[in-house]
């Protein structure tokens, strides 16, 4: 990195993390630290909360894995990722049939309600886990713009990254998370615009958008898995559900469908980097973005990075909140089986600080970015039938854990790379992984009826003999 370059991209990030911290609002009480609300208790509006689920939910990993994918795969690739986002129209609408059906406040409560506490327990679990990848796997691509894996530059910025990003979380919780929201989506937004007014006139828009064949081993299989987990994913994604009880249940559904189909629609545009560099014949290793960015000259370099930085900083600030409404709120009230009231402020900053500086360790020891979404998906598969057939049964606990832990132990599975070759559907490179979701879904909703039709068997009325 010259020395033009590294005060241009140190001296912005220095500058997003201050303006971000002084513009973002403080939270003067605990309503306000964990749901969102202002001052006046008064909740989130539609317009903000529409930015708010669109810009978290759309990871600088994200943007990365939809680029090296447009490459990989031309826009069937852009296609595949991008069809993640339609999942959070799904999950709005499930969400609004069981705020509006059960009345229940959050995800635990709801489940708590039907599968048990222990269920709920095991759900908390598996969210824990998600939120735990969402932060090295984000901070991690903002650190690929100023070194590569193993140099100081690279660890120092995601570092400063995460410090800037804890301390304005610190400032406002929830609160401050959604105001933040709403500045980042629209520098996103903006600098994509400038992106794209780069990448356009170098390609034929025809070229540019026939690009790629849909072919099960040319990316059609990984759009198949985006497609089946459409059911599953969103549900272990506190960043979107806790979104999803901050305002009145009509109001938050018609925010989920506006930020999914918005979400698409951004992250298959800029699939199309991706795309750009396939016809070009860039050479990507594995970071599309910055390769296009560096063939295009430093001013595109400098677009990408903000891009990342204010992606990132919008999954990363959610994270923050999420883990501290997860560990000081719900977790303890699921314990002690009581809605008790909110906790004090302080008890969700000490969550956010220790794991800001936990959840870097794996970027510290490398990994890949896209297995945090493909294997994640892949291990909460056992939740689709959980809330897609809820309303088949009023309390059954074995039907949320036969499904749920063999999902889980199926996704296990797969990271471990045990399953059978013979599973796979397809030849492609994602073969073995559509034959886990789809045959795995199967079985996954198979343990979810079990217990049901066993229970309707006894209960069923006997026959008395020569009635």
């Amino acid at each position: 990195m010259g020395i033009t370059e590294a005060v241009l991209f140190w001296g912005f990030l220095l500058v997003y993390g201050v303006t971000m911290y002084v513009l973002s609002p403080k939270s003067r009480n605990s309503k306000s630290f964990y749901k969102g609300a202002d001052e006046q208790g008064n909740p989130v509006g539609q317009w903000p909360l529409t930015a708010s689920i669109f810009i978290s939910w759309i990871f600088a990993k994200s943007v990365t894995n939809a680029a090296n994918l447009g490459a990989d795969y031309g826009v069937v690739g852009g296609l595949a990722y991008a069809s993640y986002w339609l999942s959070i129209p799904v999950a709005g609408y499930v969400i609004y049939l069981i705020r509006s059906r059960t009345g229940a406040g959050s995800i635990q409560e709801f489940l708590t309600s039907r599968f048990g506490r222990f269920a709920a327990l095991a759900f908390a679990a598996a969210i824990l886990i998600r939120l735990y990848n969402e932060i090295w796997s984000n901070t991690a691509v903002v650190g690929g713009y100023f070194g590569l894996p193993g140099q100081w530059q690279y660890y120092t910025a995601a570092m400063v990254f995460t410090g800037f990003t804890l301390a304005y979380s610190l400032k406002g919780g929830l609160r401050s998370s959604i105001f933040t929201d709403v500045i980042q989506a629209f520098m996103f937004v903006f600098f994509l615009g400038a992106v794209m007014f780069m990448i356009l006139p170098a390609n034929e828009p025809e070229v540019l958008l026939r690009e790629g064949s849909f072919r099960l081993d040319s990316g059609v299989d990984l759009l198949l898995v985006a497609l089946l987990q459409l059911f599953s994913y969103p549900f272990h994604d506190p960043v979107l559900t806790d979104r999803a009880f901050v305002n009145n249940e009509k109001t938050m559904l018609k925010s989920f469908i506006v930020a999914g189909l918005l979400g698409f629609i951004a992250i298959f545009i800029f699939s199309l980097v991706g795309v750009h560099a396939r016809l070009n014949g860039i050479e990507t290793m594995g970071n599309a973005p910055v390769a296009v960015g560096r063939s295009l000259g430093l001013a595109a370099l400098f677009f990408m990075s903000v891009i990342m930085m204010t992606s990132a900083g919008s999954t990363l600030d959610s994270t923050f909140t999420s883990l501290a409404k997860s560990l000081a709120v719900d977790l303890p009230r699921l314990v002690r089986q009581t809605a008790a009231s909110l906790p004090s402020m302080r008890v969700g900053a000490i969550v956010m600080i220790v794991f800001a500086l936990l959840g870097n360790i794996p970027m510290f020891a490398g990994t890949d970015i896209l297995a945090a979404t493909t294997i994640s998906g892949t291990m909460v598969m056992g939740l689709a039938p959980v809330f897609l057939f809820y309303g088949f049964t009023r309390w059954s606990p074995w039907s949320f854990h036969l499904s749920f832990w063999t999902g889980l132990l199926l996704g296990i599975a797969f990271a471990l790379d045990v399953i059978p070759a013979s599973w796979a559907i397809g030849e492609g490179k994602y073969g073995v992984l559509l034959g886990v979701n789809a045959w795995g879904l199967v079985l996954c909703t198979l343990g979810f009826f079990v217990p049901l039709l066993v229970s309707r068997g006894r209960n069923k009325p006997k026959l008395i003999a020569g009635a």
